[in-house]
C-alpha cells in the first residue's frame, strides 16, 4: 500500500463536505452507497469516470464544511486511492485518517498536476510523481504511527489489533 498509481481527477479551492457527499445522502453509514455519490455535487458524472486507484488532486482548504464522517468515506468507498491537496481542513483531515484514506499536503503537486494524468505516490517518503513528464513533487509523509493507522484501514482496525496483542 505504499505505493500507489492512477489517474488524477481535478478539483478547485474549498471543496466542502458537501460537495463530497451531499447531505441528502446521509441517511446512510453504508459505504457503497455513499460511493455512488461521491462529488456528485462537484461533478455529477465523477463517479462513472472514476476508477479504483485513482487520485483526486484539490486546492486549498479540501474537505472544509461539516465534520461528517460521510466524506472520507465515501472518497475510499469509491475506490479513490489517495487525496492530495494544497491543504486540507483539519477535521476533514483527522477523520480521513480515522478511516484509512491517505491524504498528502503538496501546494506544488496540487497547482502542477493536471486531470488526466498519471502518477504514483511513495506514501512512506511523501514522493508524488507525474508519470510522462517525470516530475516529481514532496510532501510531508506521515510519521511511522501514522502509516500503521494507514496499513491497517483505520483507527479502529489499528486500535484492535494492538488490544489483541496485549
Amino acid at each position: 500500500m505504499s505505493i500507489l498509481k492512477g489517474k488524477v481527477w481535478t478539483f478547485g479551492n474549498d471543496i466542502d463536505t458537501d460537495a463530497i457527499i451531499p447531505a441528502r445522502y446521509l441517511n446512510t453509514s453504508d459505504p457503497s452507497e455513499l460511493a455512488l455519490h461521491c462529488m456528485e455535487d462537484a461533478d455529477p458524472s465523477f463517479v462513472a469516470k472514476a476508477s479504483p486507484g485513482d487520485i483526486i488532486v484539490a486546492g486549498k482548504n479540501f474537505g472544509c464544511g461539516s465534520s461528517r464522517e460521510h466524506a472520507p468515506l465515501a472518497i475510499k468507498a469509491a475506490g479513490i486511492s489517495c487525496v492530495i491537496a494544497e491543504n486540507f481542513a483539519r477535521i476533514f483531515y483527522r477523520n480521513a485518517i480515522n478511516i484509512g484514506l491517505p491524504i498528502l499536503e503538496s501546494a506544488e503537486a496540487a497547482a502542477f498536476l493536471k486531470e488526466g494524468q498519471q502518477v504514483e505516490i511513495n506514501l512512506e517518503e511523501g514522493k508524488i510523481s507525474e508519470l510522462s513528464s517525470g516530475r516529481t513533487f514532496t510532501a510531508v509523509p506521515f510519521p511511522p504511527f501514522m502509516q500503521g493507522i494507514m496499513a491497517k484501514g483505520g483507527l479502529i482496525n489499528y486500535i484492535r489489533e494492538k488490544q489483541n496483542k496485549k
